[in-house]
């Protein structure tokens, strides 16, 4: 013993609670389960579960603020339950709120206890009243909205509203004219356009038709918008000077930079494909016909350059004019350079199209080179076509040159027809300059003969009493034909592409 005091004992006095869910609550729930907890465990409870009604509270506060309102209902708790992995709490609905009741207090001073209040049910009072009907319950049909673009007039569609200049045609009547409103066309027989003057009578009747559809969907704005842009790209007859090509180029270029056209867009793609097969029919042999391909084939260039524009849903329409120039057996022959320039740009279109979209759908790269492919091999095709052909798989890729003009045999057929046109050779010899390992195609037709001929006299050539050099030989003519492989095997590294052996 040290003779120092010990330590005094602490009094018991009961842990003090400031929250707002009381220990009191905590007791009375043990005591109907049968436990029994002392005082402190009581205000940990107490205190847990005040925090879990703050975090259920706080979480449902943000249902009510997300749902624009000002009042917290039993179905944001529910919500703020489901949220938290907690079970809601079944029997209360927002749409029938509970009546809580507060009862009289047992003894003075004792704590305040609220109920829910049972309706009282006069059986006397629902006996005398009237039955209610149930209505039908919720019950789903069909009908056809529309049959190939034509709304049928039946009750479930809406009634057709004629506006004005709904009249309708001579011989017609007013029911027939609602019905081609419904169609899609306005039928009015006092609209002229002047720009229709010298087709025949079917060409103009399409066009009226086109410029019909037109206005019945689009804005004023862009109808007119339409109506000049037509008018400024199609070139004139006869054709004027610099005005004109000022105007085409201004057309253009909106074409390729404003970013409000995808209304417009079917229409514009619609418009430039029935411009070339009206080019193109009976053998397209004016001059004027080869300025519109022209024009045409720069419309898709610039409707493609346009990042703003949405063109996925309509790459089956703008191909069609494409492939019908490239193939087209027969372009204008006034002036010379014209075909040849038609099937370059239609090829360069066609490449601009593939490089955008080939990624999105995988099948549209071999599909059209089968289609080119068919055009270059299948026997009684036009030079033109076969130039086309190669062009056209040019500009698909490497890969379509080497399985259509090597492996499918397209250098072969041409080379095996005797005499072998000049155009069409220099277009092969462009054609395999791109399997070449270090040299480009040449962009120019008219120099592509001696180009190749100057590269070719500045390479090593294959060697034909060397067995290696041989084999290659051989298997050049196999592939290309005896025409094509005479101008191949002066460039070993060339040749060797060609026939897919790597290089020494």
């Amino acid at each position: 013993m040290n003779g120092k005091p010990g330590p005094k004992p602490r009094p018991q006095n009961p842990i003090p609670h400031t929250g707002v869910y009381k220990p009191d609550s905590i007791k009375d729930v043990a005591e109907f389960l049968n436990v029994t907890i002392n005082d402190s465990t009581a205000v940990a409870l107490a205190s847990d579960v005040e925090y879990r009604i703050h975090q259920v509270v706080e979480e449902a506060s943000k249902f009510m603020r997300h749902g624009r309102r000002t009042t917290l209902t039993t179905s944001d708790i529910d919500l703020a339950l489901r949220s938290l992995n907690i079970e809601p709490l079944y029997g209360h609905t927002p749409h029938a709120p509970p009546t809580f009741r507060r009862a009289a207090p047992f003894v003075s001073g004792g704590s305040t206890v609220y109920f829910v209040e049972d309706e009282e049910i006069d059986f006397d009072r629902v006996l005398r009243e009237e039955k209610i009907t149930l209505p039908k319950g919720v019950s789903w049909t069909a009908h056809w909205l529309a049959v190939e673009g034509v709304q049928p007039l039946i009750p479930e569609n809406p009634p057709a509203i004629p506006r004005e200049g709904d009249l309708p045609l001579e011989g017609s009547s007013a029911k027939d004219a609602v019905a081609r409103r419904v169609n899609g066309i306005v039928a009015n027989a006092n609209t002229a356009n002047p720009g229709v003057a010298g087709m025949d009578a079917h060409t103009k009747k399409q066009h009226q038709q086109q410029q019909q559809l037109v206005k019945s969907t689009l804005s004023r704005e862009l109808q007119l918008y339409y109506t000049r842009l037509t008018s400024s790209l199609l070139p004139p007859n006869p054709p004027a000077p610099t005005s004109t090509d000022a105007k085409r180029t201004a057309a253009l270029a909106s074409l390729r930079n404003d970013a409000g056209l995808q209304a417009l867009l079917p229409y514009l793609i619609r418009w430039v494909g029935e411009g070339v097969v009206g080019a193109l029919k009976d053998g397209a042999q004016s001059e004027a016909d080869g300025r519109v391909l022209e024009v045409m084939v720069e419309v898709e260039q610039a409707v493609l350059d346009n990042n703003t524009l949405f063109v996925e849903p309509y790459l089956h329409q703008l191909l069609p004019p494409l492939l019908s120039i490239l193939l087209h057996s027969s372009l204008p022959p006034s002036p010379p350079s014209l075909a040849p320039s038609l099937r370059t740009a239609s090829a360069q279109t066609l490449s601009k199209l593939l490089t955008k979209h080939s990624t999105t759908y995988p099948s549209l790269s071999p599909r059209i080179m089968k289609t080119l492919l068919l055009a270059l091999i299948s026997p009684e095709k036009s030079p033109g076509t076969r130039d086309g052909a190669i062009r056209g798989l040019v500009a698909v890729g490497k890969e379509a040159v080497r399985k259509g003009v090597v492996e499918g045999g397209g250098a072969r057929v041409i080379a095996g027809q005797g005499e072998v046109d000049d155009e069409l050779a220099n277009s092969v010899m462009d054609a395999l300059l791109v399997l070449h390992p270090t040299r480009a195609p040449s962009t120019s037709n008219a120099l592509s003969a001696f180009e190749s001929q100057l590269d070719i006299a500045m390479t090593e050539p294959l060697e034909p009493h060397n067995p290696a050099d041989k084999e290659i030989i051989d298997k050049l003519r196999e592939l290309v034909g005896d025409y094509f492989a005479e101008k191949v095997i002066d460039d070993s590294n060339w040749a060797r592409a060609i026939v897919g052996v790597e290089g020494r």
